[in-house]
Parts: structure tokens; C-alpha cells; sequence
């Protein structure tokens, strides 16, 4: 992953990093619905009304690879994987907090 540059002296940007692994379509809102515990995937589907299973996965895939969530594979038939926050994705939490108090505050009337 690129990581954007955006300071005078060549530094990299933390604003811009965390952006470039949250700012996805459904990220925040796969991270949010994690936050109250494990999920397995159809859940997940059927709280994000509207994102396809494919887009779905995708994100999963991408989350886990930077180690915000956790994924569980029991060898059970039907398969049975759970999603969870590792330590790094709780963190996120508080940012989502954030967003939820800006929104009710500026934006949800």
C-alpha cells in the first residue's frame, strides 16, 4: 500500500494512512457492527443492507490483512466462520464514536 505524503518535510501522514485502510465503502460500518462481538458472515450481510456478498468478502479479506479483525474457521459442516475486532480494530471504535456524536450533533435532525 502507497501511504500519502502530505507533510512539508516528507513525513507521512497518520490522517492519510488511516484513511487509505478505513475510508472504503462499508468499512466503518463492518467495524461498527463488530464492535458489539463476534458476527459470522451472514450477519453481517443482513445488518449492511445493500453491500453484495462479494464486496463483503472483500472488505473482510482487506480488514483482517491489516489486522483489524480476526477471522475463525471451525471445522464444522456447514462451515462456520466468525468475524472479531483484534485490538487495533477496537481502537477504531472511538473514531466511529466520534462519528456517531458529529452526526447526531450537525447532521441527523
Amino acid at each position: 500500500m502507497e501511504l500519502t505524503k502530505s507533510h512539508s518535510d516528507g513525513t507521512v501522514c497518520p490522517v492519510a494512512c488511516t484513511a487509505s485502510i478505513i475510508g472504503g465503502k462499508w468499512t466503518l460500518l463492518i467495524i461498527r457492527d463488530l464492535a458489539s462481538g463476534l458476527k459470522r458472515f451472514h450477519q453481517l450481510e443482513r445488518s449492511l443492507s445493500g453491500i453484495s456478498p462479494k464486496t463483503l468478502s472483500e472488505r473482510l479479506r482487506s480488514l483482517e490483512e491489516e489486522g483489524i479483525i480476526s477471522r475463525k474457521m471451525y471445522a464444522e459442516v456447514p462451515p462456520r466462520v466468525e468475524y472479531s475486532l483484534t485490538e487495533k480494530g477496537q481502537d477504531l471504535v472511538a473514531v466511529i464514536e466520534c462519528m456517531r456524536s458529529y452526526g447526531k450533533r450537525w447532521l441527523c435532525k
